[in-house]
């Protein structure tokens, strides 16, 4: 099969170009060869590449700068993908698209199941929604995976943000009523491939997906682990889990709203694909190990 990766700088983007080589011929394009702010131009490459299979991992994913820029977030995360859900439904190409938590509201107590009324608090969450809307009206193949708290070893993400500030302060404060579990692109981008792959033998089901690790944790809870993990590593680190200090949502104001409750319910995943997902220290502790190895960055 010939597969068109989009946004493959992205921190699950790179992880893709990894997981979906055994699959077939993968066209794996950046911002630069396919922007999605240019709707002519995507639809031209598109066109010149004729996919049988779309992974779209590219996004507007700066949640508080959004609330200032609505349209170029609904251009990336609605307008674009609404492109192309037409243009696979057209081809009759399957479309594999990543959603968020953020389309929910997270006042739920229990973890969010595909079939919970949605209900996003930003402007993110309402053009990841528009997004996930367009693709089911457009009556495409389409698997769609809603996930949260992505992290990794490349990119900007909660887990480097804080190791950086380790090497440098002694406390921090970090918010410890909103809960999720955080997921690895890592995690997401294999089971893509597995989704991907059972798909086209007809073991997999298209439709709406949760994907996250197993555990839950406070950001508070993740930050003090990243840190105690890495120091008994060996990391140079000025801050000690001790020092991070445990606030309120309220006490760290930001213009975007967040989900007080991101968990996800992934039965439906692990059911469909026969697999149990990792509980989320498992990849944290191989992220900060890549991080160790090259060089915590400063």
């Amino acid at each position: 099969m010939k597969i068109l990766l989009l946004g493959k700088d992205g921190q699950v983007g790179r992880e893709l170009q990894r997981t979906l080589l055994p699959l077939g011929e993968v066209i794996a394009l950046g911002r630069h060869g396919a922007d999605l702010s240019d709707l002519e131009a995507l639809h031209a490459t598109l066109e010149a590449h004729r996919p049988d299979v779309i992974v779209n991992a590219a996004a507007y994913t700066a949640v508080d700068k959004a609330e200032s820029d609505r349209d170029m977030a609904a251009q990336i995360n609605f307008r674009a993908v609404s492109a192309l859900a037409k243009y696979a439904k057209a081809r009759d190409a399957l479309l594999t698209h990543y959603s968020t938590d953020y389309v929910f509201d997270g006042a739920s107590r229990s973890p969010h199941t595909e079939v919970d009324l949605v209900g996003p608090q930003s402007v993110y969450g309402a053009t990841k929604l528009a997004g996930e809307t367009a693709i089911t009206d457009s009556g495409c193949r389409a698997i769609v995976f809603r996930t949260s708290w992505v992290f990794s070893s490349h990119g900007s993400n909660f887990l480097k943000t804080i190791l950086r500030l380790a090497q440098t302060k002694s406390s921090l404060n970090v918010v410890a009523d909103q809960f999720g579990a955080p997921t690895s692109a890592e995690l997401i981008a294999d089971v893509t491939a597995l989704a991907v792959n059972g798909y086209h033998r007809n073991q997999f089901a298209d439709g709406i997906y949760h994907l996250a690790a197993s555990g839950e944790a406070s950001w508070c809870e993740f930050a003090r682990y990243i840190v105690s993990q890495a120091s008994a590593r060996g990391a140079a680190l000025q801050l000690t889990a001790d020092g991070i200090n445990a606030i309120p949502a309220a006490d760290y104001p930001t213009p975007a709203k967040r989900p007080q409750n991101s968990r996800l319910n992934t039965s439906k995943l692990s059911q469909a694909l026969q697999l149990q997902l990792p509980h989320w220290t498992a990849h944290t502790d191989r992220a900060i190990d890549q991080l160790i190895k090259i060089g915590i960055p400063t």
